[in-house]
């Protein structure tokens, strides 16, 4: 068997439902789904048995461990020659396995990450925050493109290593801080080959309101910390720039009482790239209100993700 296809699932039957039934739909066929309920107290039960006749399902259900504890213990019991990961909340084009199976031969990869996209169908609100996650204007596109794939850290909700990958390594050393990163740096440090597959995209169904999405983001510089605990080097001069952002704006009403020309200047910029934010936003997805809400997530992602990696940084030190 080619894939096993590992899906940790918290309380989510009808993400799970989703993204089952785009599986029905792969061009590709040499794959089973490892489903595991990590503590679910509104269980997949139904969904496994309406989709157990269409495919192969392994179910494992175990009491909440975190995701990252979860799929090591689905790749455990895993059948295929190489595990694909995902979250409950990705929907899969149809041609997803195929490219990323072409892509593993071809390239001769050990592992991979993949990007993640929002589909026509989603609401204006995911696809904002699917602009503020992957666009230049905020994360530097680093998250689906890149010129040098090998430099690539895969995230959890669209990765996947070999066999051989996850039994040299052990898997995921932490439930859910950063645990995709940090096992990414580590695959590498091993000499395995992990890069991105910009073509092996999924469809992300964020549930997120931009308040929880703005709790996510702050999550999201917390668990950069986390992982320089076990890689001191994971924290780089890229990974201060949504702070030095928010110290930006935040010093833009004092410089109006201190220096006019200066405040000018500064208000300027950030006008700028608000614009660039909005006009980008509103070309990509064909809507206005796309394009405002966009600007509204990528100042909730910037400034988020700005305060919660030096607040834990912070956090770390007077704890030591």
């Amino acid at each position: 068997m080619k894939f096993s296809v590992i899906i940790p699932v918290y309380n989510r039957p009808e993400e799970l439902r989703e993204l089952a039934q785009s599986l029905t739909q792969q061009t590709f066929s040499d794959f089973e789904i490892v489903v595991i309920e990590d503590g679910s107290t509104n269980g997949s039960s139904g969904v496994i048995a309406h989709f157990s006749d269409l495919f192969q399902i392994q179910y494992l259900v175990q009491p909440n461990t975190g995701q990252g504890f979860a799929r090591n213990e689905g790749m455990k019991i895993a059948k295929g020659e190489f595990f694909v990961i995902l979250d409950s909340d990705v929907i899969l084009p149809s041609d997803y396995l195929q490219k990323l199976s072409n892509a593993i031969e071809s390239r001769r990869l050990d592992a991979f990450g993949g990007p993640d996209a929002s589909d026509a169908d989603f609401s204006a609100l995911q696809k904002a925050m699917d602009f503020a996650m992957t666009s230049f204007w905020t994360t530097g596109g680093i998250r689906g493109k890149m010129k040098d794939p090998s430099k690539y850290q895969a995230r959890g909700f669209n990765m996947g290593i070999s066999r051989k990958v996850f039994e040299a390594t052990g898997g995921f050393v932490d439930p859910n801080q950063g645990e995709d990163i940090e096992w990414s740096i580590r695959i590498k440090k091993s000499g395995f080959r992990l890069e991105l597959v910009q073509e092996a995209f999924v469809y992300h169904k964020r549930k997120n309101t931009l308040l929880s999405f703005a709790k996510q983001s702050f999550s999201f510089g917390r668990n950069r910390v986390n992982v320089s605990r076990f890689h001191p080097e994971a924290i780089m001069l890229v990974h201060w720039l949504p702070t030095a952002f928010l110290l930006f704006c935040l010093t833009l009403p004092l410089l109006f009482f201190v220096n006019k020309s200066l405040f000018l200047l500064s208000l300027s910029v950030f006008l700028l790239w608000s614009i660039g934010v909005v006009v980008s936003s509103t070309i990509q997805n064909h809507s206005v209100k796309v394009g405002l809400l966009s600007w509204i997530a990528s100042i909730a992602q910037l400034f988020s993700y700005g305060l919660g990696l030096p607040m834990e940084l912070l956090r770390k030190s007077v704890k030591v």
